[in-house]
This record gives C-alpha cells, structure tokens and sequence, in this order.
C-alpha cells in the first residue's frame, strides 16, 4: 500500500486470486471476497483520484461481487465483451463469472445493471481525473 502511496499510479487493478485447473497452483485457496472489498476500500482512500476496476473475479466468488466492488471505491468495470463465438478460447480460471451481459452483444445489459446499482455508464476514454494541489 505504501509503494502504491509513493507511485501515484492512474489505475490499480485488485482483484481476489483464483486457482485455474491446468496450472501447478490448482490446488491453493482462493481469495476472499472480504479481503478484496477492504484492500480496494483503503486504496481508495489513499489515491482518491484512481481508476480502481470492481473486477470480474469479484463477481466469480460472490454473485454480487462486482456491485460490492464498485460499493467499496471501485470505479472502473472491465467486462470480458469477447463476442461469444470466441468465448472458449479465452480462459483465466475457472467458471469465470459469465452473466449473459458479458458479451459485446449485450452491453445495453452491462449499462442497465450499472443503473440499477445507482451508476451512471460513462463510456468515455477513462482517463484519471488527477487534480492538481
């Protein structure tokens, strides 16, 4: 946290760990959910301006992750928008999170779940609003 502090990045990615079934760390625990939320809850107070991506793995290991990410300070989603012809190609870990929304085809789904959490989709380039002091 404290190298975070110093380098003043534009965006911090967190997210929980999950083991994938094809490498050596199959067998090692996830991460917790309540550890995630309280790591991207102290890094937004100590860079208020960042980008800080609600991950999809949030979503992966609690069905109502990604709106506690975005709860907690996050303020950036990341969503998989591969079309889904394309889907199997792609694997990070296992039983990746995969609403339906998560394709390029739905993401009128992606902006109404934002609305329905009390969030406004700015599809704009994403820039870090850093403010000068």
């Amino acid at each position: 946290l404290r190298f975070l502090k110093n380098l003043q990045p534009e965006m911090v990615g967190i997210g929980p760990f999950i083991p994938h079934e094809d490498t050596k760390m199959k067998h090692c625990k996830s991460g917790d959910l309540k550890t995630v939320l309280l790591i991207l809850a102290i890094v937004r107070l100590l860079l208020p301006k960042v980008l800080l991506p609600a991950t999809t793995a949030l979503s992966t290991i609690d069905p109502k992750g990604r709106k506690k990410g975005l709860n907690v300070g996050g303020n950036v989603i990341m969503p998989n928008l591969t079309p889904r012809i394309y889907r199997e190609d792609y694997s990070r870990y296992n039983e990746k999170m995969n609403t339906g929304s998560e394709s390029v085809e739905e993401l009128e789904l992606i902006k109404k779940q934002l609305e329905d959490y009390g969030y406004i989709c700015d599809m704009s380039k994403g820039d870090s609003k850093m403010i000068d002091n």
